[in-house]
């Protein structure tokens, strides 16, 4: 063979792999991230609204589902996978979902990492299935997945319309959060009746804010006592306005929070966390004060919000650490004011 002859014969033979890696991995990754950005869009769609809605476990649970199902199993009708190959490239169709929804804008970045680990680890049970399948037909002489691909791949399809003339679960959660104070409960009061603005040196990390929830900035108060009127100012324009409900200093202050979310600019917030919105609302706030015998004081505080979704259990879990982590920043900040004052 003359080396023009073996130049030719290794070139065609990259040719023959490069075209069987599109056809094994590249193509079934390609389709299953489309199948998935399409449900996002039909989802998503107002024309869809009254059978397809976003914000139900038939998209945010059957969507990540059937994506790795049927990435893999268009996978598997060519030539049968090993477990890794079949996993990986099930986590790697939704991840490419997920990255182009961010890109599009479709998603906010808040939305992407509450749903990451759901997303995840659905795409993976469906790449399970669909791998446990063409190896249960493969012994018994059959080859692909059957029937079962087109029912997996409308599953959600089929669920959605079912599940948007259901009516959502509404839950009310109470979250606390508690910070010990080197100062006088006097002290502590000034630095949260009102709120003097937040210098940027005072400002640190928090995962929440990483996320995109917005900083907190300031609170004014009209008057002191019941029915005296706070404005808590957040970064990107969100405003809460909080109508104080029990006034007793150097104690205890409650307050009703009312967030309208038509004031709230659309890039603030991801549309499906807004406050204020069907699915989440602020309602109350309340700081408490408990001295202790050493001079030290505890200072609690304590919301209430409501959950509003067909997914509440999930949901949840992710709305209490986010406004476990707002507290938690907004603790601190007092603490530092109040023994500095101190």
């Amino acid at each position: 063979m003359s080396e023009e002859d073996l130049d030719a014969y290794n070139r065609q033979r990259q040719r023959r792999r490069a075209a069987e890696v599109v056809e094994r991995f590249v193509l079934p990754v390609a389709v299953g991230a489309g199948h998935g950005l399409m449900a996002r869009a039909l989802f998503g769609s107002d024309a869809m609204s009254r059978f397809l809605e976003v914000m139900t476990a038939s998209f945010i649970f059957a969507v990540p589902f059937s994506l790795g199902f049927v990435t893999v199993a268009l996978a598997e009708r060519r030539v049968p996978m090993t477990w890794i190959p079949r996993l990986s490239m099930a986590v790697v169709s939704g991840l490419l979902a997920l990255a182009v929804s961010l890109a599009l804008a479709w998603e906010g970045l808040i939305c992407i990492f509450l749903w990451l680990p759901l997303y995840v680890g659905l795409s993976l049970l469906g790449g399970l299935l669909a791998g446990a399948i063409a190896d249960v037909r493969r012994r018994s002489g059959k080859h692909g997945s059957g029937a079962t691909l087109p029912c997996i791949a409308l599953l959600p399809y089929l669920a959605g319309p079912i599940e948007t003339r259901l009516g959502t679960e509404q839950q009310v959660r109470t979250i606390e959060n508690t910070i010990r104070i080197e100062a006088t409960s006097e002290a502590i009061w000034k630095q949260i009746e009102r709120v003097p603005r937040f210098e940027e040196h005072e400002h640190h990390f928090a995962l929440s804010h990483a996320l995109g929830f917005p900083r907190p900035l300031e609170a004014t108060l009209s008057h002191g006592g019941v029915g005296g009127v706070r404005h808590a100012t957040f970064e990107g324009s969100v405003l809460f306005v909080e109508t104080i409900t029990h006034w007793e200093p150097p104690r205890k202050l409650v307050f009703s929070i009312h967030a309208d979310a038509d004031t709230i600019p659309p890039h603030t917030l991801d549309q499906h966390v807004t406050v204020g919105g069907p699915h989440f609302d602020v309602l109350e706030g309340e700081y408490e004060l408990e001295p202790l015998a050493d001079g030290a004081v505890l200072l609690h505080l304590r919301s209430r919000h409501r959950v509003s979704t067909h997914f509440n259990f999930y949901a949840t879990l992710w709305t209490d650490f986010i406004m476990a982590d707002v507290q938690s920043y907004i603790l601190e900040i007092v603490r530092r004011r109040a023994e500095a004052a101190h």
